[in-house]
């Protein structure tokens, strides 16, 4: 059985789902009340999209409500995973954030914990009994829309592990290696570097698992152009888009998944994740 507690975001299409009424006391505190009519000796499933600290509440609190009706065995389907680009303390008087959260969620002792397309190693080393779902598909359906004849773009050192995976995934699609630098105090973004000396006018998708405000994609596209770049192609599994699309229109197309939010009348191709999961 399926506990939704995103009422917009049903990434497993079919199951029966255990209804509920969540609300925000006037002193700001979420709260839940779980329909108990369901059996409790069935394995539960909680899916969310964690974009609020109180999303995370309400998370912690549908947990607990569950428990407290003897429910013994709890899935949680989280595709993006809060705060995992906070996995290192960079500066002194910073947070080891993605541990904070990974903390909370292991103390509630679930059965299993589904991520999407992880930001990095940390994420699942931190989290008890997690399992990350790749991005292959959602990769590989975008490759069926734009084209086989592509090339895929790492936009930094940290994306080569997972993008040649992808590549091994798609039978061997030509991988380009990029870097980038970043002022660890202030954010900024420098010295963007295509390690191709002539991209002979193919096309070229950055694949990466965030798009936040764009800085990286914008820069890279600049320096892919330079090297003889066709259309330009990004596919993020997790589509932030803190500055909207205007930014980003250097790109040809843009794609994404819902795990984040959904993006109704813009410029960007949803992939749900119920058609890759």
């Amino acid at each position: 059985m399926i506990l939704n507690l995103d009422p917009n975001f049903r990434p497993f299409p079919g199951q029966k789902e255990i209804d509920f009424k969540s609300f925000i006391f006037s002193g700001g505190e979420p709260h839940i009340k779980i329909n108990p009519d369901f059996d409790v000796n069935q394995k539960i499933t909680i899916t969310h999209r964690l974009n609020s600290f109180n999303d995370f509440g309400l998370l912690c609190l549908a947990v607990d409500a569950l428990r407290r009706m003897d429910v013994k065995v709890i899935d949680l389907f989280i595709p993006y995973f809060p705060a995992a680009r906070q996995d290192r303390v960079m500066i002194k008087g910073e947070p080891l954030s993605v541990k904070v959260y990974a903390d909370i969620i292991n103390a509630m002792q679930l059965n299993k914990v589904f991520v999407f397309d992880a930001h990095s190693e940390v994420t699942p080393a931190l989290v008890n009994n997690c399992e990350v779902i790749p991005n292959h598909t959602f990769i590989a359906t975008v490759i069926k829309t734009i084209g086989s004849n592509v090339k895929l773009i790492s936009p930094d050192g940290g994306a080569l592990k997972k993008i040649y995976k992808v590549s091994e995934f798609l039978g061997g699609v030509d991988v380009v290696e990029c870097s980038k630098s970043r002022d660890v105090k202030t954010g900024r973004l420098s010295g963007f570097k295509v390690y191709e000396d002539d991209l002979k006018g193919i096309d070229c998708l950055i694949v990466d698992d965030i798009c936040d405000g764009g800085g990286t994609f914008v820069g890279l596209a600049e320096e892919l152009k330079k090297k003889n770049a066709g259309k330009l192609y990004l596919a993020v599994s997790h589509g932030i888009f803190n500055k909207g699309f205007e930014v980003l229109d250097c790109f040809d197309k843009i794609f994404t998944t819902n795990s984040f939010k959904d993006f109704e009348g813009e410029s960007v191709e949803v992939i749900k994740l119920s058609e890759l999961i």
